[in-house]
This record gives C-alpha cells, sequence and structure tokens, in this order.
C-alpha cells in the first residue's frame, strides 16, 4: 500500500503589491532575507574554492579584473544593469528582486572578508561542493518566499514570455552569453563553473517545495 505524499505549495505570479497582501509575511520575510545573505555567502565560498565560478560569477569575475570594484559590488552593479533589460520586457520587480540585486553583493564581500582560500586541495573541493549546495538551498529559500524574482531571473522569463521559447533555451542561451563574455574578460571558469551546472538545478527542485509557502492557505486565514 502506497503512501501519497501532499503536492507542494504552487508558486504564483503575483505582483509587487500583491506579493506583501499575500499574507504570511512573518515566515516569507526571514525566509526571503536569510537565503539572500545564504546565496552570497555561496558566491564567497566558490571563490575562496578558485575552483571556477558559477556561469553568471564568472562575468563577475571578469568585471573586476578591468573595474576597481569587489566581486560582491560587481554583484550589485550587475544585477541593476540586468533590471533596466527588464523595462523592455515589462517585468515587474517585487521587494525580493530589490532586496536579491543588494542582499547578495554585500553577504558575498562580508564572507570574503572573514573567508581565507584553504591551501589543502581536498579542502578546496569541499569549499566549493559547499558553496554549490548552499547556492541550491538560497535560491530554494528565496523564490519559495515568493516575494519577487531575483534580477537574472526575471531577464529569463522576461525573455521566455516576449520570444515565445523554451526556458531550457534561453536560460542556456543567457549563461553561454555571460560565461563567454566573462571569458574574454578574463573571468574564472573551472571544474566549478561545470559541476553548478550541472547540480544547481536538481539540488534546488529538491529542496523547493520543501521551502515554498503555501500563499493560497495564507489568503484564507
Amino acid at each position: 500500500m502506497s503512501i501519497s505524499t501532499p503536492a507542494a505549495p504552487p508558486l504564483v505570479d503575483l505582483g509587487p503589491v500583491a506579493q506583501l497582501r499575500a499574507g504570511r509575511l512573518a515566515v516569507r520575510l526571514p525566509l526571503l532575507y536569510v537565503g539572500l545573505v545564504i546565496y552570497g555567502a555561496s558566491l564567497a565560498m566558490m571563490a575562496r574554492a578558485d575552483l571556477g565560478f558559477a556561469p553568471w560569477d564568472v562575468l563577475h569575475s571578469g568585471l573586476i579584473r578591468h573595474l576597481p570594484m569587489t566581486l560582491g559590488q560587481a554583484v550589485v552593479v550587475m544585477s541593476f544593469l540586468v533590471l533596466l533589460l527588464w523595462i523592455p520586457l515589462r517585468e515587474m520587480p517585487g521587494l525580493g528582486t530589490i532586496s536579491n540585486a543588494v542582499v547578495v553583493g554585500l553577504a558575498c564581500d562580508a564572507t570574503l572578508a572573514v573567508l581565507e582560500r584553504p591551501d589543502v586541495l581536498a579542502v578546496r573541493i569541499a569549499l566549493m561542493l559547499g558553496g554549490v549546495c548552499t547556492c541550491g538551498l538560497a535560491t530554494a529559500l528565496y523564490i519559495g518566499a515568493q516575494l519577487g524574482r531575483g534580477p537574472r531571473d526575471g531577464l529569463m522569463t522576461g525573455l521566455v514570455r516576449r520570444t515565445g521559447l523554451s526556458i531550457r533555451l534561453v536560460r542556456t542561451g543567457l549563461e553561454v552569453s555571460v560565461v563567454l563574455l566573462g571569458l574574454l574578460l578574463g573571468g574564472a571558469l573551472g571544474v566549478g563553473t561545470v559541476v553548478f551546472a550541472l547540480t544547481i538545478g536538481p539540488i534546488t527542485q529538491v529542496l523547493l517545495p520543501l521551502f515554498t509557502v503555501d500563499l493560497d492557505r495564507g489568503r484564507t486565514t
């Protein structure tokens, strides 16, 4: 006799005001900000592992080779540049969108300030794997809070909506493009980039149902 598991709460597409009016903010706001802080820390972990960045961070690491800024500052600057691309796509930012653009970069720099690069390769590998796993957890937390897409996620969904192309094709195109641009700028590509690309989706898919807040329940209480 099989035991059925309850369905995961749905992810809903709400405007910025409706996101706040959906309720359960005492749960959703901590999920959002804990997730964003962990996300920034995960970027720093991969940076200190020195085995390759996530695709967008290959671009960020390339930028800081040419501009007087930290990795976290590059994340913030690029986030707001990406938000400019939302305008012709008519994407609507939410609290989570703006918070993502700022908090992730600040948390990244704060973690880099206290985390040193290990000398032992095995420790660096563990740090890289830990960064990938914590990034998956962080993604599940901030998306599960249902307070708005991150800048890069919104760019992807906006392009999907406007072009009619599949999410897979648009996401692949975006990530290949930013990796190539990052490499041209001297960004750090390595085994960590490949591990991230292959595992971040499955990790997030497993964890997201555990942390998605049920907004239907929030509107009825």
